[in-house]
């Protein structure tokens, strides 16, 4: 019989085998799959919800979504329902797996994004490709600050992807999310593959990144990595001493005989031991970790030493990090202190006269497949007495096509045709400047990446949503008081402030020296363009991930001894630990 919950008008039956055996008779046009399972829950009876009971019919599951009768279902008369019951807490553990599935997808989704933000990022910033809300500039360097070129425009492309996807890996395992900083690394070494091996074999980025992905395997304790861990390190220790040199040698030469390095070593000959512990090789094990432990007694700096560099006006983290690479010794960091600053006011200069050139390219607008126009070519027209924004016009319509520009130059009628459409460019710009309408000016800033031995940098984010840059935009630094870390910059007083005449200074004055320049005669091409010109627009500009690409150049702080500053806290307690390991073992075995 039917239950007191079923329809009033049962026209057919079905039998339920399985948990509950039975025959119900049901309206299959009425009633539902929610309702048959509830009712089968009801009659198995011990307090049974419904959620914990399964319905095959079919060969397949009956599902409660979406909402469809028996009928609609498939059921007939006389149909054969299989029933099954689950653990009470199996909908909990259904619901949970599938959160978690979700999460995965959510994850999955976002290193797709990451992959395809980075490669859009690393072709702009190679082939010369023009974005008007953009604000900053991807530039290769080596340590020293010099900007490299490395080897084929693919290998360049490749190479700084790698760069910032390996620096966003580093970011999150400092946030300690070293799961999900795995899977990034593991892209990073992906896009290094790409680059021509021997034109990489020579830095230390790559061992870098290798040893990188054996940490985050150390800490998240996969044993299941033990054997690619041991293989990886291996490759780790082979480029740390392609590009290092025999005891680091070569590196101590670059480094004015400092022991910048050491930290990174300290981490190698630790993972190295664990292994071998791992894999019972006890003697190999102890070795690794001893020297391990010596290294890291080295980067013991003491307070007294950390508290003279304080007294001489430096920031603490500063001070701490120039001791350890030197050696504690005062007056070496003192001169180490001096360089950074020295690097730090050299690259600031390079940055505005790199923002004042991607000011001028604003002005002369994008050429058709949306890049901008090259300064170099410009200025070697310019040499043999073209007019600037002549010479730009021609460039930009020809592609950066010199050859062709200047073709279109040395002709009398279209250099004349040339000149009424700047000139009509001209009196349309002074229209809306007279109308009280003005042209926006986006600042640019050079960004950092970090190639060591060979070193990248890439510095200010992009515009936000609303095309406003960060406050920090124009010099490629954080915003005023704090440096990357949340620190006060160095040489502030006690209460954060810059000294007199500091970069501050230096800061108020350029805000009014670009707006001066842009108020030149020449300048008012700002209006360069204009969208309906035959060619300004016949290649579509692609699709971007503002928001992905933002975090992608946040991450990136341009400072090329950052991978070398490491607390190897977590490093001294893991050596203790197996250390300790190591001691009991071998009072079992004696």
């Amino acid at each position: 019989m039917a239950s007191d919950e079923a329809p009033a008008v049962a026209a057919e039956r079905i039998r339920v085998v399985g948990k509950w055996v039975g025959i119900l008779e049901v309206d299959l046009d009425a009633w539902t799959v929610p309702q048959l399972r509830a009712e089968v829950a009801r009659r198995v009876g011990d307090g049974v919800e419904p959620e914990c009971v399964g319905l095959i019919f079919g060969g397949r599951v009956l599902k409660d979504d979406p909402p469809t009768s028996l009928r609609e279902a498939g059921l007939k008369g006389n149909s054969k329902v299989l029933s099954s019951l689950s653990s009470p807490d199996r909908a909990k553990e259904i619901a949970a797996e599938a959160a978690k599935a979700k999460v995965e997808e959510e994850h999955t989704a976002k290193l797709v994004r990451l992959w395809e933000a980075a490669k859009a990022l690393s072709q702009r910033h190679t082939d010369g490709s023009f974005l008007q809300d953009e604000d900053y500039n991807l530039d290769l360097e080596d340590q020293s600050g010099q900007k490299v070129m490395f080897g084929s425009v693919d290998d360049m492309k490749a190479l700084k992807m790698a760069l910032m996807l390996h620096q966003k890996g580093k970011t999150q395992m400092k946030r300690k999310m070293f799961k999900e900083a795995l899977d990034v690394l593991n892209m990073a070494e992906e896009a290094f593959a790409l680059c021509d091996s021997k034109l990489i074999e020579k830095v230390d980025n790559v061992p870098m990144l290798q040893l990188d992905i054996v940490w985050c395997y150390f800490v998240l304790r996969d044993v299941s990595c033990l054997e690619v861990a041991g293989t990886r390190l291996e490759k780790a220790r082979v480029g740390f001493e392609r590009s290092h040199g025999k005891d680091s040698s070569r590196f101590r030469v670059l480094q004015a005989g400092r022991q910048a390095d050491l930290a990174i070593y300290v981490r190698l000959e630790l993972l190295e031991g664990v292994v071998a512990y791992h894999n019972g090789l006890s003697e190999k094990a102890r070795g690794s970790l001893s020297s391990a432990q010596a290294k890291y007694l080295q980067l013991q700096v003491p307070d007294e030493a950390i508290s003279m560099l304080m007294d001489m006006g430096y920031e603490a983290r500063s001070a701490k990090r120039a001791l350890k690479m030197t050696g504690y010794d005062i007056q070496s960091s003192v001169d180490l202190l001096c360089e950074e600053r020295e690097k730090k006011i050299r690259r600031r200069e390079e940055d505005r006269e790199r923002q004042r050139e991607i000011m001028e390219q604003m002005r002369y607008g994008k050429t058709p497949m949306n890049k901008a126009v090259d300064l170099q070519k410009l200025k070697g027209l310019t040499t043999i007495g073209f007019e600037k924004y002549l010479a730009a016009e021609a460039l930009r319509i020809n592609e950066n096509n010199a050859e062709k520009a200047l073709d279109l130059l040395t002709n009398p009628e279209e250099n004349c045709i040339l000149q009424s459409k700047i000139q009509a460019r001209r009196n349309r710009a002074s229209r809306g400047i007279s109308s009280g309408l003005s042209s926006s000016r986006a600042a640019a800033a050079r960004s950092a990446l970090a190639i060591h031995n060979s070193q990248a940098s890439l510095s200010a984010p992009p515009h936000a949503a609303d095309g406003n840059a960060p406050s920090h935009a124009a010099d490629g630094n954080p915003p005023e008081g704090n440096d990357a870390d949340g620190n006060p910059p160095e040489g502030n007083d006690a209460d954060g402030n810059p000294p007199v005449g500091n970069d501050a200074d230096i800061l108020d004055s350029e805000e009014a020296m670009l707006n001066e320049e842009t108020g030149d005669e020449d300048a008012v091409m700002t209006d360069e363009v204009d969208v309906n010109d035959e060619g300004a627009n016949s290649h579509p500009v692609p699709a971007r991930d503002v928001t992905m690409e933002s975090e992608l150049a946040h991450d990136l702080s341009g400072d090329a001894m950052d991978d070398y500053d490491i607390d190897v806290s977590d490093e001294g307690q893991a050596i203790a630990e197996y250390l300790s390991l190591l001691e009991s073992a071998a009072t079992a075995s004696s």
